[in-house]
């Protein structure tokens, strides 16, 4: 383990979905101190009921100094406000895990696109999906932990785009709870409008598409979809193979990449489903292949508030500081 004992950290952002998600596991990990759980504004402060008996301390404004004085800061923020906060205290040495958008696209164009208050330069990222990215984040002050669409589908896909086994033409039919919109609520995200009804969204215009794109290395078809369940992502992608392909080569590609990775579940041809996933840091990926044409079906779950936000910062943590990269998560 690392030479660490306690590491002090501050979380900003506390009160949205993905902020009690990181104090719920953070106020239990052996490693970590909580110095500050700080709001999203400079004007909020008020108690967590949801956290009564587990931190009872008052939730703080937002102060960016006082973040400063930490070994390690988590942004659940506006992507806009984490593009303000995040490089400043990167630059003063403290250890940045961004939940929000604003550094994970590499290309200026697209970053200006879709997160128009992200810096035109980046200082250096590394981009946080811990299972493909390992030896980036020992080394690195600011990490962007990757969307939740894009944890589901790169996961699944990345090792079969680098064994070459697919054809152009992917298309990823992606359906996630209403938490996935987060804690402020809009029409779109109101229980009458939700409740009893399957609606897609972002059609061609959706920024987690580029950021799957930039990861693949390819282009993609990515359609969401909100489905009236509180949490949970499930993906159902279509793709097909090379003729040279076949399903023991996607069996033995996912498996070359994931034999040491605790929280990616391969189930095969078993299908997982969201309830296996909720509340968990898993990935499960399952897959079918019709031999007669090559078409493969995979379906991917993961909770998008854990493996898709906290869950997988925390395990970015964990990695970059040296501990066992499942402490907090199981």
């Amino acid at each position: 383990m690392n030479s660490y004992s306690r590491i002090s950290v501050g979380i900003a952002g506390a009160t949205g979905y993905a902020g009690l998600e990181l104090m719920r596991r953070l106020v239990r990990h052996p490693h970590a101190e909580i110095r500050h759980a700080m709001a999203s504004s400079a004007s909020e402060s008020r108690r967590l009921p949801a956290l009564a008996r587990i931190w009872d301390a008052p939730v703080e404004p937002l102060d960016a100094e006082r973040l400063a004085g930490t070994d390690a800061v988590f942004l659940a923020l506006p992507d806009a406000l984490a593009a303000e906060i995040a490089p400043a205290l990167a630059a003063r040495g403290t250890r940045v895990f961004d939940l929000s958008g604003a550094f994970r696209l590499r290309d200026r164009a697209l970053r200006q696109r879709w997160y128009p208050h992200s810096p035109s330069d980046l200082v250096s990222v590394a981009y946080g999906l811990t299972e493909r990215r390992r030896l980036e984040l020992t080394a690195a002050k600011l990490i962007a932990c990757p969307g939740c669409y894009p944890t589901a589908a790169v996961l699944a896909l990345q090792p079969l785009v680098e064994a070459s086994l697919l054809e152009p033409g992917v298309i990823i039919d992606a359906k996630s709870g209403i938490s996935g919109a987060g804690k402020t609520p809009t029409e779109r995200t109101h229980f009458s409008e939700c409740h009893g009804s399957v609606a897609a969204y972002g059609v061609f215009a959706h920024r987690h598409a580029a950021e799957i794109e930039q990861e693949l290395g390819m282009p993609v078809t990515f359609v969401p979809h909100l489905v009236p369940i509180d949490r949970g992502i499930f993906e159902t992608i279509y793709a097909r193979l090379r003729p040279e392909a076949d399903g023991a080569a996607v069996e033995a590609a996912l498996t070359r990449a994931y034999s040491s990775s605790p929280f990616v579940r391969l189930t095969g041809a078993d299908l997982p489903e969201i309830k296996h996933v909720v509340h968990t840091n898993f990935c499960d990926i399952g897959w079918r292949v019709d031999h007669r044409g090559g078409q493969l079906v995979m379906a991917v779950c993961i909770d998008n508030l854990v493996k898709g936000a906290a869950g997988q910062a925390i395990q970015n943590f964990n990695v970059a500081f040296g501990f066992d990269e499942t402490t907090a998560l199981n």
